[in-house]
C-alpha cells in the first residue's frame, strides 16, 4: 500500500531498453516463421511469371506446390483476420451483473486489510474483506485512493494519473458498462447517461479526486473488445504441423493409457478413467483446464505426468481449439460463452457420474457420444478437483460461478482471473511494447494469433472472467484451495494478486516463487510441480 506522502500514481512509466534476447528471438524464431509467407509469394510469383515451374525437378516442384498452398492460405487467412477485426459480436452484458461487478471493483481495497490477512483464527466472519464496505469519499492522499489510482491507470497504459482527463475516463467507463464506443453525450439515451454519471460519481469517490475536464488523446484507455486488433499471419505449414502433432498425441494417449478422445454436447475432450476406479472409495477425478498456446503439444508433459503420477485416478482435459491454434477445427472461430462452456463441462461431469448438479441444470448428450462415458453411476462422487493454468482460470471461474456444487477442490496456477479488473493482464499481453525474448514470443506466437485474438479481443467479458474472493468456496482452506504464482510472471501482476489473496486470509494455500516466470510452476520436476502433485495427493479421503 502506498504511503500518504508518496503519490505513486503520478510516477512516469520507466523507460525500458530492448535486451539481447529480444533480437535473438526476433532473428531465429519470429522472422523465419513470419517471412515464410512473403518468400512463398515471391517464389510462386517468380516461378509462374517466368514459366520456370514447368522445368522444375521433383524437389523444386514440391517446393513450388507448397509455396502455392501458402499463397492461397495467406489470402484466406487475410479475409478471416478482416472478419475477426470487425466490431465485437457481443453486446453489453446484463446490467445487474455489470453493476455488481463494478461495485465490487470499487470496494476492492476499501477495507484496509493487513496485507497478510491479519489473525484469521480470531475473526468472527468466514471471509475477511467481503464486499460489505461503503464507497465513501476518500481524500486524495488516502493510501487506498493512491493505490487504486495507481492500479486503474494501467487501463490508460500507465500514464501519470493527472494526465487522464474526463472524456477518456468516460470512454473507459462506458466501454466497461456497455462494451461499446461512447457516443456524443447529447446522443446518449437518458438511462445510459444516468448510469454513466452514477458510475463516474462513485469512481471519483474511490480515486479521491475530481477528474479534470477536457480530453487528452495521449491518455486513451485500453478497450480490448473495440480497439483495433493486431493479427499476424502464420504459414499453413505451421498450423498443419501443430495439428498433426496434436493428432498424434491423441493416438498416443489412447494406445499407452487408454485415454479416449470424444465429444459431449459440443465439448471436445480427452478422458482417461482407470479400469478399477471406484467412485465411492477412490480419490476424486481431476479436471485440467489448459491455457493459451498449442493445446496438447504445449501441455503434453503435464498431462502425461499426471497420468503417470495418479494411474488410479480419472483425468478429464476439455479441449479448447479456439486457444490452441487448431485452425482446421470447425469451432476455431466460434468460442462458446461463459454459460455455454460451463454447462458443457458440468453436464459431462454429471454424465460421468462424478458429481450431481443441483436443480434443473442437466445438459443433454450430443449424438457424438464416446464409449468412455459408460462410467455413469447412480452414486455420484463428492465433486471433482479442478486444476487450471493461466487462461484456463477463466473457465475455472465460470465453473465456480455457475456450478460450485460439483467442485470439491480448486488449484489455480498462474491465474489471470484475479485482479483482472486492474488491467495488468490486458496491458502486458496486448499493449505493452515487447522488450525481451519472452515478451516477443508471447506477443507473436500467442497474442497475435487469429484464434486467440478472436477470443480475447472480440469475445472477452470482464465481468464473467473476473473471479472475486468471495466466489471461491473454502478459499482459505489449503486442503480445498491452492494458488501458485510466479514473481517474474510477464503476464500477471503476481505481487498484486498475492496481496489480494493474502489480505483476505489465504496463507498456507498460497505458494509464491519470487523468481518464477509464467508456466514455470508446471515444469516437470520443478518445485511448483512438486507442490501441485503433493496437493493433489493429499486430503482425498
Amino acid at each position: 500500500m502506498a504511503s500518504s506522502g508518496q503519490d505513486v500514481s503520478e510516477a512516469p512509466l520507466l523507460p525500458r531498453s530492448r535486451s539481447l534476447s529480444f533480437y535473438v528471438t526476433l532473428l531465429f524464431a519470429v522472422l523465419p516463421l513470419w517471412s515464410s509467407i512473403p518468400l512463398s509469394w515471391l517464389f510462386a510469383g517468380y516461378s509462374l511469371y517466368s514459366g520456370k515451374w514447368r522445368s522444375y525437378h521433383l524437389g523444386w516442384r514440391a517446393l513450388f506446390f507448397v509455396a502455392l498452398c501458402e499463397v492461397v492460405f495467406s489470402i484466406y487467412h487475410y479475409f478471416l483476420a478482416r472478419r475477426v477485426s470487425r466490431p465485437t459480436p457481443l453486446g453489453p452484458g446484463h446490467p445487474d451483473e455489470i453493476q455488481v461487478a463494478y461495485i465490487r471493483l470499487l470496494k476492492t481495497g476499501m477495507a484496509n486489510l493487513p496485507e497478510d490477512g491479519g489473525d484469521i483464527e480470531t475473526l468472527e466472519i468466514a471471509r475477511p474483506g467481503s464486499p460489505a464496505e461503503t464507497i465513501t469519499q476518500l481524500e486524495r492522499d488516502d493510501p487506498r485512493a493512491v493505490d487504486f489510482r495507481n492500479s486503474i491507470r494501467t487501463w490508460f497504459c500507465k500514464v501519470p494519473w493527472s494526465s487522464i482527463k474526463l472524456v477518456e475516463a468516460q470512454k473507459w467507463l462506458y466501454w466497461a458498462m456497455y462494451n461499446a464506443e461512447l457516443p456524443p453525450l447529447e446522443d446518449l439515451p437518458e438511462t445510459n447517461r444516468s448510469a454513466l454519471n452514477d458510475a463516474l460519481a462513485l469512481f471519483q469517490r474511490r480515486v479521491g479526486c475530481k477528474i479534470e475536464e477536457g480530453s487528452n488523446p495521449h491518455a486513451m484507455p485500453m478497450r480490448l473488445t473495440i480497439d483495433n486488433t493486431l493479427i499476424l499471419w502464420r504459414p499453413l505449414s505451421f498450423y498443419l504441423l501443430v495439428g498433426t502433432i496434436n493428432w498424434g498425441l491423441r493416438l498416443l494417449y489412447k494406445s499407452r493409457w487408454n485415454a479416449n478422445h470424444g465429444y459431449f454436447n459440443g465439448l471436445e475432450y480427452i478422458l482417461r478413467v482407470p479400469p478399477n476406479w471406484d467412485p465411492q472409495t477412490s480419490p476424486r477425478p481431476v479436471v485440467f483446464l489448459h491455457g493459451l498456446g498449442l493445446g496438447l503439444l504445449q501441455y503434453h508433459h503435464l498431462i502425461s505426468h499426471l497420468i503417470e503420477e495418479f494411474p488410479n485416478r480419472p483425468l478429464l482435459v476439455p479441449l479448447q481449439p479456439q486457444i490452441s491454434q487448431d485452425f482446421f477445427h470447425p469451432d476455431f472461430l466460434n468460442p462458446p460463452g461463459r454459460a455455454e462452456m460451463a454447462a458443457r463441462i458440468a453436464g459431462l461431469i454429471q454424465h460421468l457420474g462424478w458429481a450431481e448438479l443441483v436443480g434443473e441444470k442437466e445438459c443433454n448428450t450430443d449424438s457424438e457420444e464416446d464409449e468412455s462415458l459408460s462410467t455413469l453411476t447412480d452414486n455420484p462422487q463428492r465433486g471433482v478437483t479442478l486444476l487450471s493454468h493461466s487462461n484456463g482460470s477463466y473457465v475455472h471461474a465460470w465453473m465456480l460461478k455457475g456450478y460450485p456444487e460439483i467442485i470439491g477442490r480448486s488449484c489455480f496456477v498462474d491465474p489471470v482471473t484475479f485482479c483482472s479488473w486492474e488491467g495488468d493482464v490486458c496491458y502486458n499481453f496486448f499493449y505493452r511494447p515487447c522488450m525481451n525474448g519472452i515478451e516477443l514470443i508471447m506477443r507473436y506466437f500467442v497474442g497475435t494469433e487469429l484464434g486467440v485474438s478472436n477470443l480475447l479481443q472480440r469475445h472477452f467479458c470482464w465481468t464473467s472472467n473476473s473471479l472475486w474472493f468471495e466466489e471461491i468456496p473454502n478459499a482459505t482452506d489449503p486442503s480445498k484451495t491452492m494458488f501458485l504464482l510466479g514473481g517474474n510472471d510477464a503476464i500477471v501482476n503476481s505481487e498484486r494478486v498475492k496481496r489480494y489473496l493474502s489480505s483476505h486470509g489465504v496463507r498456507k494455500g498460497l505458494w509464491f516463487d519470487p523468481e518464477g516466470i509464467h508456466g514455470q510452476a508446471l515444469v516437470r520436476g520443478g518445485p511448483g510441480m512438486n507442490i501441485v502433485l503433493k496437493w493433489l495427493s493429499e486430503h482425498e479421503d
